[in-house]
């Protein structure tokens, strides 16, 4: 980050996810009106939820403010370690009532977890819930009766924890897919027949389902060793659907072999910047389950 401070401007070099949250950082710490300062908006480079805080700004600004000229700070990998805001734990628990044909009937989804938006998103609050940590906790299915509810467990103090890659659902959709499966393979149903059979409700879900399957060859049978699953996703306006095939070794070891996608995100104004979200999601997803 990139500072330039004098007695009554203040100029910052510096990419970020929300540029008035990086304004703020900068006038609180030089000590000048925010209508003194000035962003300049560089590419991101990455940006991935870290860059949603702004703690970086602030220390260049008390630095910069006692220097004449222009300040450029830049953090060891040490520094970067030490002060990073962790992608934070969560703990879920799903109790599930199921009729006779093994049909959800009622869905509890109870969410442990720290409330990262009370800091800097009032807005997704609500009667003390943190609505982000809880989207998507019981995805996009026909279930009659459904309960989400959230219990507050902070870090110990001197920990930060922030949002790594996405937010709420790139928790709650593995929890919420899991526990789908699950109920498939207690009804003796295909994964996909089974959920396909709990979207009727929900047309752009199921449309991106049938459309995966068609593209993944859903139903060749496979040789032995080998595998796929499938999961669905409904958030932020946007609709996906994606099949991995695996394959376990002799000995346990997993490879993801093969990633197929569909996703229906309404209007596209740039379809690259939907193919590098799509794969960088894809890579971040599968380096962290194996």
């Amino acid at each position: 980050c990139t500072l330039h401070v004098t007695s009554e401007r203040c100029e910052v070099w510096c990419g970020s996810q929300v540029v008035g949250r990086a304004a703020n950082a900068a006038a609180e710490g030089t000590g000048l009106p925010l209508d003194k300062v000035v962003v300049h908006n560089l590419f991101l480079g990455g940006g991935f939820g870290r860059r949603l805080e702004h703690d970086y700004v602030l220390q260049a600004a008390r630095i910069a403010k006692q220097v004449q000229g222009p300040v450029k700070v830049i953090w060891t990998r040490e520094e970067d370690m030490q002060h990073d805001y962790y992608r934070y734990h969560n703990h879920s628990r799903v109790t599930v009532g199921l009729d006779a044909a093994g049909r959800p009937v009622s869905w509890r989804h109870r969410v442990v977890g720290p409330n990262i938006m009370e800091r800097f998103l009032p807005v997704y609050q609500k009667d003390g819930i943190d609505l982000d940590v809880v989207d998507c906790a019981s995805g996009p299915y026909d279930i009659p009766n459904v309960l989400v509810d959230f219990s507050r467990n902070e870090p110990p103090k001197g920990l930060t924890v922030g949002n790594w890659r996405g937010v709420g659902p790139t928790r709650n959709v593995f929890i919420v897919e899991s526990v789908i499966d699950d109920l498939a393979h207690r009804a003796k149903q295909d994964p996909i027949e089974y959920r396909r059979s709990l979207l009727s409700k929900a047309p752009r879900a199921r449309a991106v389902l049938d459309l995966v399957a068609e593209k993944s060859n859903w139903g060749t049978p496979l040789a032995p060793g080998r595998g796929h699953g499938v999961a669905v996703f409904e958030g932020f306006g946007s609709h996906l659907a994606l099949v991995a095939e695996t394959h376990v070794s002799p000995s346990g070891g997993v490879r993801v072999e093969r990633v197929v996608c569909a996703v229906d995100t309404g209007l596209v104004v740039n379809p690259d910047i939907v193919h590098a979200q799509i794969e960088g999601g894809i890579t971040f997803g599968v380096s962290a389950a194996l």
